[in-house]
């Protein structure tokens, strides 16, 4: 008996919106509010990108495109499914969505603690480049970092 497949990668929509609460909730403890993603998800200039697994969204990214540049909001994913490659392919998506969407570079604030992201971030040529202090609600420092999006990121399975 073979498990059953993750879905292929795909835009994140309005119909979305109780699957990416539900993830929200189980993966960053309730970061938006019902009306927050309701607002990302019908908003062309907010690209998500999401894969499932039975019926369940097990991994999201998400962003902000303000002229040419990319503003990745949350990378989630269950913590059932961590550690198998989903952040890096919905990270991968959002991106191509991105650059498909005009952006030339991406940033993003990271946990100065959050180890795994800080390496699926490095992975993908994310530098540091500056640093906001007691950013996060426990305190925590944010991370600033930058990437120039390359044209060839834009050949990503689920746009087409």
């Amino acid at each position: 008996m073979t498990a059953e497949p993750f879905s292929p990668l795909q835009p994140l929509t309005p119909g979305d919106l109780e699957a990416c609460l539900a993830l929200d909730h189980l993966a960053l403890g309730g970061l938006w509010s019902p009306g927050q993603w309701q607002r990302e998800l019908e908003d062309e200039r907010r690209p998500g990108v999401g894969i499932g697994h039975q019926g369940q969204l097990q991994a999201m990214a998400c962003g902000w495109l303000v002229v040419d540049e990319l503003h990745i909001t949350l990378v989630a994913v269950t913590p059932q499914q961590r550690r198998r490659g989903l952040g890096r392919l919905v990270l991968q998506g959002l991106l191509a969505a991105g650059r498909q969407g005009g952006a030339e570079r991406a940033t993003l604030e990271v946990a100065s603690g959050n180890g795994a992201a800080r390496a699926l971030y490095a992975g993908f040529g994310f530098r540091e480049a500056g640093i906001r202090h007691g950013y996060y609600r426990n305190g925590d420092d944010a991370l600033i970092q930058w990437l120039k999006l390359e044209a060839s990121e834009t050949g990503c399975p689920g746009f087409g």
